[in-house]
C-alpha cells in the first residue's frame, strides 16, 4: 500500500490523536506504556506505507495570508533554559511576532543543548521550549531541523510525534518541505556532512541511527533536494540547514556544503540560504550569484569579539550578540530583518522581482 508523505503524516497525528480520554488519575507507568504502545504503532505503519516513498522528502502546507503574504520569524542555537538571554530574546520575539502576524517560525538547528535531549520525556523540552516561547504569537508552527549538538543525543525523541502531542506546535525531521504558496523552503540536514564528526568526534556521542551508511545517506538526501528544487514552483526558494556555507564567525565556512550543496543551490536559482551554527547575525552576500546567506543563530549564547575578516563586498552584516530574524514575502518582494535583545532592528535588506501576470 502507498501513501503520500503528506498525507502519511496527516494519518498518523489522527491516529496518533485517537483513544478514549481517561477521566481518572493514571499511574506514571501506564502513561509510559501508552507512550511506548503507540511509538510502536506508528513504527509499523511507517514500515507499511512509506517504503515506496524513502527517498521523497515529506512536505508540509502551510497556507499564505488571504493577501498572498507571508511573515515568520527565524532563530537558532537557542535551547538553554532562558539562561545566556534566551528569555529575552523569546520575549522580543513575541513582541515582533504580534506586530508582523507571523505565520510560523522557523528553528535553525541546535535546539537543546549541550547534548541534545535524552529522550521524549526529557524535561528540557519544556524547559528549554514550551517554557520559554509562550507569547501568543508564537502559539504558531515551529518548523526545526537538527544541529550537531542535536545529535549528541536521543535524535529519534526530537523526531518523535510524542513531543508532537506535548505541544502541537513541534515538527521537527531531518529534511522536508514546507510549500507556503508564494513560497518553498527547502530544510536540509547538514550535519552528517560534516567530516570532522566522524573522524574527529573528540569527546562526544553522536547518534547516527538513520543515517548509516553515510555516503549512501548524503547521495540520496542531495538527490532529493535538487529534485524539489528543480520540481518547485514557488516563486521564492528557500534553503535551510543548520551549518553554514559562508560565515565570519568561530565556525567559519562548512567546506562540506560548499562543495556538495551549494552548487545544487545555485543551479535551482535559490534565493536565501537561512542557518545558524555561528551564535551570531549575519548577512554575506554573493558576487557572483544572487544567493544570499543569512545565519540567524542568536537564540541564546552568543561569542562575542569572535570574527573573521571577510570581502566587505559581500558581508553587508554581523553582529556578535543574540537575537533573532524576521522574514516577511509577498509576490514581488522579501523584506529581512534582525533584531536585538531589545527589539532594535539591526539591520534590514530586501530583494524585489517581477511580478509576472498570466496572460
Amino acid at each position: 500500500m502507498y501513501m503520500s508523505p503528506q498525507k502519511l503524516t496527516l494519518f498518523i497525528i489522527k491516529v496518533y490523536q485517537i483513544g478514549p480520554r481517561n477521566t481518572v488519575p493514571q499511574t506514571m507507568s501506564t502513561v509510559c506504556n501508552q507512550k511506548m504502545l503507540k511509538t510502536s504503532l506508528f513504527t509499523a505503519l511507517l514500515g507499511l506505507f512509506m517504503v515506496p516513498a524513502l527517498t521523497e522528502l515529506q512536505r508540509f502546507e502551510e497556507p499564505s495570508k488571504p493577501d498572498g503574504s507571508l511573515s515568520l520569524l527565524v532563530v537558532g542555537d537557542w535551547g538553554r533554559r532562558g539562561r545566556y538571554n534566551q528569555s529575552n530574546v523569546a520575549y522580543q520575539m513575541g513582541v515582533i511576532g504580534k506586530k508582523l502576524d507571523i505565520d510560523f517560525i522557523i528553528s535553525t538547528g541546535d535546539n537543546f543543548y549541550d547534548d541534545g535531549l535524552t529522550g521524549v520525556d526529557d524535561p528540557a523540552f519544556h524547559e528549554s521550549f514550551a517554557d520559554i516561547y509562550t507569547a501568543d504569537s508564537l502559539q504558531k508552527p515551529w518548523y526545526a531541523v537538527l544541529g550537531n549538538h542535536d545529535y549528541r543525543g536521543d535524535v529519534e525523541a526530537q523526531l518523535s510525534l510524542v513531543l508532537r502531542e506535548m505541544d502541537r506546535r513541534w515538527l521537527c525531521m531531518r529534511s522536508f518541505v514546507v510549500n507556503a504558496e508564494i513560497a518553498e523552503f527547502f530544510f536540509v540536514d547538514t550535519t552528517p556532512f560534516v567530516d570532522k564528526y566522524f573522524i574527529e568526534p573528540e569527546n562526544h556521542q553522536y547518534d547516527w541511527r538513520g543515517v548509516f551508511p553515510r555516503e549512501d545517506y548524503l547521495t540520496n538526501l542531495l538527490r532529493d533536494v535538487d529534485l524539489a528544487l528543480k520540481q518547485s514552483k514557488a516563486k521564492w526558494k528557500i534553503v535551510v540547514g543548520h551549518h553554514t556555507i559562508k560565515s565570519a564567525g568561530h565556525h567559519g565556512n562548512t567546506d562540506e556544503l560548499a562543495m556538495q550543496l551549494l552548487p545544487i543551490l545555485k543551479a535551482n536559482n535559490v534565493d536565501l540560504y537561512i542557518n545558524g551554527h555561528d551564535h551570531c547575525l549575519e548577512h554575506i552576500s554573493s558576487t557572483g550569484s544572487p544567493l544570499q546567506f543569512l545565519t540567524s543563530g542568536g537564540g541564546s549564547k552568543s561569542w562575542r569579539g569572535d570574527v573573521d575578516w571577510w570581502n566587505p563586498q559581500e558581508m553587508k552584516f554581523y553582529y556578535d550578540g543574540q537575537g533573532f530574524m524576521s522574514v516577511q514575502i509577498t509576490q514581488t518582494e522579501v523584506d529581512i530583518k534582525f533584531y536585538d535583545i531589545m527589539g532594535n532592528v539591526l539591520h534590514k535588506w530586501s530583494i524585489s522581482k517581477q511580478l509576472y501576470l498570466m496572460s
